[in-house]
């Protein structure tokens, strides 16, 4: 029987990606929903005030935890995969890269340790339970990173994506327990973005201990190669897609109504980052391929390719998002009417051109173009701070200000694009191998 029209570009897109990724789709899948039913349990089960300080906390984890801690998942990615190649064990480059981590999470840990009082009176309204959440789930998040990173450079997608599916899973099934059992607080919730990562991580530990083969430790320059840069990158990058709610508690503290209603648009204007996930890794093996062999045009059709599936998906989520978002997030999130339609599609174009400056920027990185990222995140950064502080009504100017920060991101990146192509004819003999070692970690290997 022949494929349909209608089969045929999306049988070509699920032939394109990488077996192993397929495998981690489920998993991603899970956890990403596991995100929405977790606020939805909160928000169903604690008052205002509590919504309001779980929904700073779930922002700043996947802002400032994410930021740190996602770079060093993928470059043990990178570091894990060669040894691979070359025949040698993760175990010396997995020690290295969890000093490095625990050094990181010390110094994160002892921050929030000397600043206690400032922070919980600013962000939590004075509770500091909601603080050692902060700081367990940051611990949660380092050490499931380090899995993760170890488990997509064996290629152990199985396991990987296993991890991400227990880790949502758990988030969900934690969640439905607390009310339950009549424990109605916002640490108790926080809690669970501890237990979960950290026991799902277990999963994938098991692996990466069993293969016990050798070889020689890496060297700290190259664990720390381009990881500050990419840091940096990350860091904005996470930074730009949650300011929006950490700007609305810092700007007016007592609009703990708007704050956790805002959380609650945020994530349904973000569904596509969701499904994008589950699809990068692939796209971005292609882009990173056609970079270390200098060819240009197969880069640009990966590249227009990866843009046009973006616009697409931020369409088809984005319509009903803005029509339905304001009655949604009432319904689902127990959220009151303080958002309309106008700000749901400011937050649905601010994911349109933060999902764009994302494949601009790994297309960067495929070329090694990694200050040049960093440099457009830092402008678009900018951009977003100065509208955000212009007078105005606050949740109007947060929206705008995410919206026209990665709008900038997205042109500076997309300028640095056309400047850098031009400039790389070719990539011959020992420079192919070095931009091989570029390749971005979240490229995760097929075999």
């Amino acid at each position: 029987m022949t494929t349909s029209p209608a089969q045929g570009p999306l049988a070509r897109l699920l032939g394109a990606l990488p077996p192993g990724v397929r495998l981690v789709v489920g998993g991603t899948v899970v956890l990403g929903v596991s995100s929405y039913i977790f606020l939805a349990l909160a928000g169903h089960s604690l008052d205002t005030d509590q919504v309001a300080g779980v929904s700073v906390l779930w922002t700043v984890v996947m802002s400032v935890g994410y930021g740190l801690f996602s770079p060093v998942e993928l470059e043990l990615t990178r570091l894990v995969a060669a040894r691979d190649r070359a025949g040698h064990g993760p175990l010396p480059a997995v020690r290295k890269v969890l000093a490095l981590t625990l050094a990181v999470l010390a110094a994160v840990l002892l921050v929030l340790a000397l600043a206690a009082g400032p922070i919980a009176d600013r962000l939590f309204g004075g509770d500091r339970g909601l603080l050692l959440g902060l700081g367990g789930a940051l611990v949660g998040l380092a050490i499931s990173s380090v899995v993760r990173g170890a488990l997509a450079g064996l290629g152990n997608f199985r396991a990987y994506g296993a991890q991400l599916a227990v880790d949502g899973g758990l988030r969900i099934a934690l969640g439905a327990l607390v009310p339950i059992f009549g424990l109605h607080s916002a640490l108790a919730f926080s809690l669970i973005l501890v237990i979960a990562p950290l026991a799902a991580s277990v999963i994938g530990l098991r692996s990466v201990l069993g293969d016990r083969r050798g070889g020689p430790a890496p060297a700290w320059r190259e664990v720390t190669r381009g990881l500050g840069l990419l840091t940096g990158s990350t860091l904005l990058a996470q930074l730009m897609v949650n300011a929006a709610v950490v700007n609305v508690k810092l700007l007016s503290p007592s609009s703990t109504a708007l704050v956790a209603a805002l959380l609650n648009a945020v994530v349904l204007a973000r569904v596509p980052l969701f499904a994008y996930a589950a699809i990068q890794a692939s796209l971005v093996s292609a882009l990173s391929g056609a970079a270390a062999v200098g060819d240009h045009r197969e880069f640009r059709k990966v590249l227009t390719r990866t843009a046009a599936i973006v616009v697409l998906m931020c369409a088809a989520a984005g319509l009903p998002t803005v029509l339905l978002g304001p009655w949604l997030i009432q319904i689902l999130f127990k959220a009151q009417a303080v958002l309309g339609a106008p700000d749901f599609l400011w937050l649905v174009l601010g994911t349109l051109c933060y999902m764009l400056a994302t494949v601009f920027g790994q297309a960067l990185m495929s070329l090694g173009r990694h200050h040049r990222q960093l440099f457009s995140w830092l402008a678009g950064t900018a951009v977003m701070a100065a509208v955000t502080l212009v007078p105005g009504d606050i949740a109007t100017r947060v929206e705008v200000g995410y919206l026209a920060g990665a709008a900038v991101s997205a042109a500076a990146m997309l300028w640095s694009l056309f400047r850098s192509l031009p400039e790389r004819p070719g990539v011959p003999g020992t420079e192919q191998s070095a931009a091989a070692d570029q390749r971005p970690a979240g490229a995760l290997r097929s075999s």
